[in-house]
């Protein structure tokens, strides 16, 4: 078998790599491999602090993908021969203010009742814990299970897996025969020929020619990446999440010293770095961490993440000859061992276990019932057929 993936952020790589792990034969297409939203990513894996109200979708989901991780992980490090920056140090969630403090309690609530381990710990512990924290800081939420990534090297090791199979081009269309997609054809006018074809373009995928419309938006923000003078470092040696008058911000501390910082969040098409939201980041950081101030600035970064109406993402079957894998917001990092899994299992036609009542909650046709969108089937077509391959 052979597979076209359009596509290559962390979402399309992760899925041709899973596919090659399996013995599937893969080709990725993108002008500009691992420049997109992955390249933007501040890369917390952090399934009990993306649990928000009306998600519960998702929550499924976050955790399966958080269990994958470690072994994920190990294997593309092996592989590859590449340091993904990986971070195995807790999270803290921290009160900006008692206003700040009483949402932390409300949400904390929501995230045991969801299985997962928080606990709230007074601001004074917390900077025992972190002494960078500001004085103001008057509790913090410790969530032992969430940890963090380096996204760019993570792309840069799938990439260094991958690269021969890699095509800078873009795709303008799908190529279809009988109903079927059986190729893709390129801006030049090039048509590659394939067994299955996966659309894993993020927010572009309703760019193709061919493909049906799918309820993506573009939801942008800006991220700066900053290093704190040796005179500070390590100025963080947790991931710190924070509420500042009920605005989310985070500050992601590398291995190497590197800080993340981020958590604006636009929808009005603008792809330039917006001066508010590098305001709003830098003031909204120094309530938590004031020192982060001294800290030079080494990188802006603006991308567009691709979200769909649930915050779902949407991964299912738009003909016998093509897969979608797209949507998943601001969740791509974390959600990427799983959503690869089961993008290479409906590929594969193997029996997928993550759809335990029949179809699967990201499914595209809970949007939209036209013939182009299919439930996904857990089983595969031939009962007596086994599975192409291990799982993630």
């Amino acid at each position: 078998m052979h597979a076209i993936v359009i596509g290559a952020g962390i979402i399309g790589l992760s899925t041709a790599w899973n596919l090659h792990r399996r013995g599937v034969g893969v080709t990725i297409v993108d002008p500009a491999p691992a420049t997109g939203a992955s390249h933007a990513a501040a890369g917390m894996l952090a399934p009990a602090a993306e649990v928000v109200w009306g998600q519960s979708p998702l929550y499924p989901l976050m955790r399966s993908s958080a269990d994958l991780y470690p072994d994920f992980a190990a294997d593309l490090a092996a592989e590859s021969g590449h340091d993904l920056g990986y971070s195995g140090t807790e999270t803290f969630v921290c009160a900006g203010d008692r206003a700040d403090l009483a949402s932390l309690r409300e949400l904390t609530e929501l995230q045991r009742s969801a299985g997962f381990d928080v606990s709230l710990i007074p601001g004074s512990r917390a900077r025992e814990l972190e002494p960078s924290l500001a004085p103001g800081v008057c509790g913090a939420v410790t969530i032992p299970g969430d940890h963090s990534i380096d996204p760019r090297r993570v792309t840069g090791a799938l990439l260094a897996i991958l690269g021969d199979a890699v095509v800078r081009a873009r795709v303008s269309g799908l190529l279809s025969e009988a109903g079927r997609t059986v190729g893709v054809e390129l801006e030049d006018g090039t048509r590659l020929k394939t067994d299955q074809v996966v659309v894993a373009a993020g927010g572009s995928c309703n760019d193709i020619a061919g493909m049906p419309t799918l309820p993506l938006r573009q939801v942008w923000g800006e991220v700066i990446r900053l290093r704190a003078p040796k005179s500070l470092a390590p100025l963080l040696t947790r991931t710190i999440r924070g509420l500042i008058n009920g605005r989310p911000v985070y500050v992601v501390p590398r291995p190497d010293g590197e800080l993340v910082l981020g958590a604006t969040s636009r929808e009005d098409g603008r792809s330039g770095t917006n001066a508010g939201g590098v305001h709003q980041l830098l003031r909204d950081a120094e309530r938590l961490v004031p020192a982060i101030l001294e800290a030079e600035i080494t990188d802006i970064t603006t991308r567009a993440r691709p979200g769909s109406p649930d915050d779902v993402p949407i991964i299912g079957r738009i003909d016998p000859g093509c897969v979608v894998s797209t949507g998943f917001f601001r969740h791509g990092i974390l959600l990427a061992p799983l959503g690869a899994g089961i993008t290479a299992d409906l590929v594969c036609r193997s029996h997928t276990r993550w759809a335990p009542s029949g179809t699967l909650a990201a499914a595209p046709a809970r949007f939209d019932q036209s013939p182009h969108a299919h439930h996904l089937q857990p089983t595969t077509t031939d009962p007596n057929q086994q599975p192409a391959g291990s799982h993630p």
